[in-house]
């Protein structure tokens, strides 16, 4: 048997250069609560990303419950359901209805042009995706968005870093949501943020984010605890020295993957718009069972068999399952692309230190199917 490799692996930065990151918290005693490490990196972080304002939270998905309530979304909003959980259940979370649309066949986002048919006079916000970190088509949108009056948030957990036309994809719509969990091509253990567009609502984010705290007596916002600790806010400042180093390393396996996997029948390699800056959050290919000689699921197996370890991601859809599926914008019939596209997609092995010669034993497996023979 050979060694397991994995769908992923999270990227440390050296331990002995974290160390003194760790005396200064021993020295300060002061571990949460908008410390010096939390100001440090949220001025850090902003100034990487080529962002104005952002609010580093705890975790990813309490910063998508927190960006909903802090535009005091209600109602419906439409989204996809080709997503992490977390995308609807933050919507669940503040009982609000998610309606799902369709996805496009190339790029995995939500479908602009399915959008306006399933508005109704309770919706109040559109909650894209950018899918393994594609960006969405952020100028349609907007402009839907600003046709019926509502809000844009984006979950951004697979866009770190991504740029369009030399731009940030967060600058884009009202907010942008981001997750740095350990998987994550930049991680800080867990955490995540919010980036908003003005100094007003990175205030009002970071009331939410403390309980609704304006001082030491007053309460003015019903909040929640979702502050990232100084522990965290250290490591992600340290991981800023790191993540183009990350990040170039996933290039250049993704360039590998394309050029071992290009012309091989029945597997659709993921595109790169034209003027996107990709970081490769995931390595998604779509397996055409009848010019492959295999089903996805088949091949996700087999590969198991031989130590690779893929992931069937998104697999099943949202709207799949049970909170969500007896939802009317749930039925199949409504979503056959993104059906489609869940039955076909595997993300192979991707991560910062992942090894040219696994790229190059995942394509081989892959390409002359051993287990035929």
């Amino acid at each position: 048997m050979s060694k397991k490799i994995l769908v992923t692996q999270p990227a440390l930065p050296p331990l002995e250069e974290f160390i003194p990151y760790l005396e200064k918290i021993w020295d300060n005693k002061w571990l949460t609560n908008n410390g010096p490490f939390h100001e440090q990196f949220e001025k850090e972080l902003a100034a990487y990303l080529g962002v104005k304002y952002i609010s580093v939270f705890s975790n990813g998905t309490l910063a998508l419950i927190t960006a909903l309530q802090a535009l005091r979304i209600t109602g419906e909003v439409i989204t996809t359901p080709f997503s992490f959980v977390a995308t609807t259940h933050s919507l669940w979370w503040n009982n609000i209805k998610p309606v799902f649309v369709d996805i496009d066949n190339k790029y995995y986002n939500i479908d602009p042009a399915k959008i306006e048919a399933a508005i109704t006079p309770r919706t109040t916000a559109i909650m894209p995706v950018h899918v393994y970190g594609n960006p969405c088509d952020v100028e349609e949108i907007q402009r839907i968005a600003d046709v019926y009056g509502l809000r844009v948030i984006y979950d951004a957990a697979h866009a770190f870093a991504v740029k369009k036309d030399g731009q940030s994809v967060m600058n884009w719509g009202d907010l942008s949501i981001l997750s740095f969990h350990a998987t994550k091509v930049y991680n800080t253990i867990e955490g995540g943020a919010i980036v908003c567009q003005d100094e007003k609502t990175k205030q009002r984010i970071d009331l939410l984010k403390n309980f609704g705290f304006r001082n030491e007596t007053t309460v003015i916002e019903p909040g929640i605890n979702a502050k990232m600790n100084e522990l965290q806010a250290a490591y992600g400042s340290l991981q800023l020295k790191y993540v183009d180093s990350y990040i170039n390393n996933r290039l250049s396996l993704a360039q590998l993957y394309n050029s071992l996997l290009k012309g091989i029948a029945g597997i659709t390699i993921m595109e790169v718009a034209e003027g996107v800056e990709h970081t490769y959050p995931y390595y998604p290919i779509r397996i055409n069972a009848k010019e492959y000689g295999m089903t996805r699921d088949e091949l996700y197996f087999k590969l198991q068999e031989y130590d690779v370890f893929g992931r069937r991601y998104f697999y099943p859809l949202i709207s799949d399952f049970p909170t969500y599926k007896g939802l009317p914008s749930a039925n199949t019939a409504n979503l056959p692309v993104a059906t489609q596209v869940s039955k076909e997609i595997i993300c192979l092995p991707m991560y910062a230190n992942l090894s040219a010669e696994d790229v190059k034993r995942i394509c081989e497996l892959i390409e002359n199917k051993p287990w035929q023979k």
